[in-house]
């Protein structure tokens, strides 16, 4: 936005820029005093012909279900009705009937893995800039598919769903086609899959491409499903290909889902079957790897790993390891598309070698985006038959290219995508996929 806005000539102020791993329900005081510093931020701005804002779309406080919807109401409130506001979405996010009287414009990525950040914020500012010019004004519409699931965008129909939004957008009229995936690990009574259409001045026009897309999308639910394999099933898969590298995706510790990212029945069950030829990362264990510091590179050490922060951990191993290798201050990157890649602080981190697997542990929570999570410890990718890792999606575009299978794991974990073991409290079930078509039943 800051190049954008440069390129026109216009003023930019940035505000506060938040950013954690998911966990628990934010503490109120945490939420309150990052958005009242933001609030601060844009009232020293002012006066403003548009205000810009990034946010995740699923968060939720102490005393607040829907933080996104507080803090759009809360710009509003400072700036006014004439001022345009417009927000950039995570897709797995919530949508609200009162998040979309505040705001002008919401545009989601929309893909999963996120590759599309920056083209979105484009689209986002191309919408808002040509409001604010008078060209056209925005309405939005939306549709509640009524479901709730994982959905992985390269793969068909979602491949062609997500084109087929894009292609709408070159409609008369249509100015952007999202949808919201939602969070479904979120506790909330928003949580479930929806449309958001956006027409210039024809509320009739995006109410009518909502309920078109939502429809579609409905109809894909069954297809659309995540194929996640219970622990031993994927396993036993992966090491029946020949071929390697097979990447394993342990998609119930991933951290970006809020997952401790220190379970380890994985890699006991790797340690318990002989496999070799393999890695496994990231482990969330800032002990291990001070230990493992202190230790210094090639030292043989006993190490207790992981399995620390809750039930859903798993008890810790007890290993014999070998340092390979530390780096301190180490950076991942995760794809994006033509774009630059994000780079992602890793903290300290540790390659530790066991009976023929490689394993990373570092300091600072985070999942795997991409493969220089390895080689950056000096791990050779290529040459392994099995690479395990705690991400759910966002490791694809890394390493779909090197894979020769990829296979999507549902073992034990905080974050296993088995949706109807959820013990929700306010979700309501007459969804699917407890409910298999909750428009008629």
């Amino acid at each position: 936005w800051y190049e954008l806005c440069q390129a026109r000539g216009w003023e930019f102020c940035p505000g506060l820029l938040a950013y954690a791993q998911p966990a628990g329900i934010t503490p109120r005081p945490v939420y309150e005093a990052l958005r009242d510093e933001m609030l601060a931020d844009l009232e020293a701005a002012l006066p403003v012909d548009m205000v810009l804002l990034t946010l995740h779309g699923a968060m939720v406080a102490e005393g607040y279900d829907d933080c996104e919807t507080d803090i759009v109401h809360r710009v509003r409130e400072i700036v006014g009705p004439d001022v345009i506001v417009g927000a950039e979405f995570d897709l797995h996010s919530d949508l609200t009937d009162q998040l979309m009287a505040e705001a002008d414009a919401i545009v989601l990525y929309k893909e999963y893995p996120h590759t599309d950040i920056a083209d979105r914020a484009v689209e986002l500012f191309d919408i808002c800039a040509r409001a604010l010019a008078g060209e056209i004004r925005p309405v939005m519409a939306r549709f509640d598919c009524r479901m709730i699931g994982f959905f992985l965008t390269p793969y068909e129909p979602m491949r062609s769903f997500v084109d087929s939004m894009s292609t709408a957008e070159k409609r008369p009229g249509v100015l952007s086609v999202s949808l919201f995936h939602t969070f479904p690990w979120g506790d909330v009574p928003t949580c479930s899959a929806q449309i958001l259409a956006i027409t210039d001045n024809d509320p009739d026009l995006a109410q009518a491409v909502a309920d078109e897309f939502g429809r579609q999308f409905f109809a894909l639910r069954h297809e659309t499903q995540i194929n996640s394999l219970p622990m031993n099933e994927a396993l036993d898969k992966a090491l029946a290909n020949p071929r390697g590298p097979v990447v394993v995706a342990d998609q119930a510790d991933n951290a970006g889902g809020g997952a401790p990212s220190d379970s380890t029945f994985v890699l006991r069950e790797l340690l318990a079957r002989g496999v070799t030829d393999a890695a496994i990362g990231m482990f969330w264990d800032p002990i291990a790897v001070r230990v493992a510091q202190a230790a210094g590179e090639g030292a043989r050490l006993q190490l207790r790993l992981g399995g620390k922060m809750g039930p859903m951990s798993g008890d810790p191993l007890d290993l014999e390891v070998t340092v390979t290798r530390i780096r301190e201050g180490m950076f991942q990157e995760w794809p994006q598309g033509e774009n630059p890649p994000i780079r992602q602080f890793v903290g300290d981190a540790v390659a530790l070698h066991c009976q023929g697997i490689d394993i990373v542990v570092n300091t600072e929570r985070g999942q795997v985006f991409g493969p220089m999570a390895f080689s950056e410890l000096d791990i050779d990718l290529a040459s392994k038959r099995l690479i395990v890792v705690k991400s759910t999606q966002h490791f694809y575009a890394g390493f779909a290219p090197l894979a020769s299978e990829i296979v999507y794991m549902s073992a034990p974990g905080a974050i296993a995508p088995r949706f109807t073991e959820i013990p929700y409290e306010r979700v309501d079930r007459h969804k699917f996929p407890w409910v298999d078509n909750p428009f008629n039943e």
